[in-house]
């Protein structure tokens, strides 16, 4: 057996999860960086939900290296051919298809078998500008608003899956499977730890169920369309200033109708995030009299973060809508 396959499950749960940002950021953190121990599974991760899964699940059984260093943001990442070439070396690969074009072909070339790709643990679903903004309706229904995102595992396809609670619970699952076949002198703890991070997730998701159940309005505005899947598991309505894509440039059209939506459903706050220009944000809040606030997507934590690792940065994410909708 490969002595690889030997290695600890979080190096393994660390790759699987975060795939190609792993990989690419793991250059300097590796086992082969450190002499080549050889004694644990090397994962590669794309980028930070994917590293956040592997760690949890592999645990001291692996190493974990990320593509997407802390601040960079992941959507436009380009990878040095170091990294490209170093994903070859990986035990296994944890990322998430339809977030990083480059990391995406990197990690098809690279052609390592244990590559985990988490958008097919789940079932993606399409979101534009706006999700759910369906005012009068209690419960939220999709609407997809396609042209120009055009970032997505598949045609339309929202790949942001890790801010839903639920269905990031899903992915872990896989990870777990994954790390399992990959690694099974180590199955059990593998199981373990992701039986403990759905836990983790599902006392999450109550949090923001019984946080979010009444508020004064259901509407909020971001500035990147990130929140679609969890504006749809909690009854709300995303009105994004961009697309999926943070940096793309808003109509003069769209900024209109955005006022017109925030007087309309009593919006008090512009979310902008931490890795993406605020400038339309504080524009539209501006020019509306609204408030500004963070709401992260979670895409990498720095020391700007409004906290330390997922679950920290979530319950942030929770108090600040529930300050902005009004929760009683």
């Amino acid at each position: 057996m490969n002595v690889r396959r030997l290695i600890p499950t979080t190096a393994l749960a660390g790759a699987v999860t975060l795939g190609l940002v792993s990989l690419s950021a793991c250059a300097g953190t590796s086992d082969a960086a450190d002499g080549g121990k050889g004694d644990k599974l090397d994962v590669v991760a794309s980028f930070y939900p994917m590293q956040y899964l592997a760690e949890q699940i592999g645990g001291g059984h692996v190493d974990v290296e990320t593509l997407t260093k802390p601040g960079v943001e992941p959507h436009d990442l380009e990878l040095k051919p170091k990294q490209i070439g170093a994903l070859g070396e990986a035990d296994a690969i944890l990322y998430l298809k339809g977030i990083q074009p480059a990391v995406d072909e990197a990690i098809a070339q690279a052609g390592v078998e244990n590559t985990i790709d988490a958008a097919t643990l789940t079932k993606l679903e399409a979101h534009g500008t706006e999700v759910g903004h369906d005012h009068g309706e209690e419960h939220a229904d999709e609407h997809a608003e396609e042209e120009g995102h055009d970032h997505g595992s598949e045609a339309g396809a929202d790949p942001h899956v890790w801010l839903d609670p639920v269905k990031y619970a899903e992915v872990a699952k896989g990870v777990g499977s994954a790390f399992e076949k990959a690694d099974p002198d180590h199955a059990a703890d593998y199981k373990k730890n992701t039986d403990a991070l759905v836990k983790k997730l599902g006392e999450l998701n109550t949090e923001f169920e019984t946080g979010l159940k009444d508020t004064a309005t259901r509407t909020f505005i971001t500035t990147h369309s990130a929140f679609g899947y969890l504006a749809e598991r909690y009854h709300l309505a995303q009105e994004g200033i961009s697309g999926l894509d943070p940096e793309s440039e808003p109509s003069p059209a769209r900024m209109k109708e955005l006022q017109d939506i925030a007087a309309k459903d009593k919006v008090s706050t512009v979310f902008f995030e931490t890795l993406a220009s605020d400038r339309t944000a504080k524009t539209l809040a501006g020019d509306t009299g609204l408030k500004t606030d963070v709401l992260d997507p979670l895409e990498g934590i720095t020391d700007k973060s409004r906290g330390s690792d997922y679950i920290e940065v979530m319950r942030s994410n929770l108090t600040a809508l529930k300050k902005a909708l009004g929760a009683k």
